[in-house]
């Protein structure tokens, strides 16, 4: 699993793209297959592409981002850097109404 993924990709990468939007980009793929992507995604970002990654596994969100923005709804409920962001401060983000926004 993971080579549909992989072919989008590469399509969308014909264009130069300076910004791509992943929403869910390995779910349903094998952990194999994740690992390609996410070497794609960091390749991306060195190659001065913004990543801009929407997931539900927090692993995923923390391992991949320099900053996490979490939504709840449609607005921000919380914002903080990847090196200082954990699961349970990302849930904590997603369940509270008003979580102090970091910057």
């Amino acid at each position: 699993g993971g080579n549909q993924q992989k072919a989008i990709v590469a399509r969308w990468l014909a264009n130069k793209p300076r910004v791509l939007i992943l929403d869910e980009p390995t779910k349903g793929i094998d952990i194999g297959a994740k690992a390609e992507f996410y070497e794609m995604i960091c390749e991306f970002a060195k190659e001065g592409i913004a990543v801009i990654l929407i997931s539900s596994e927090m692993s995923e969100v923390i391992g991949l981002s320099d900053r996490i923005i979490v939504m709840k709804g449609r607005r921000i409920s919380g914002e903080i850097p990847a090196s200082e962001a954990t699961e349970e401060k990302l849930l904590t983000m997603a369940m509270m109404e008003d979580y102090a926004h970091e910057s």
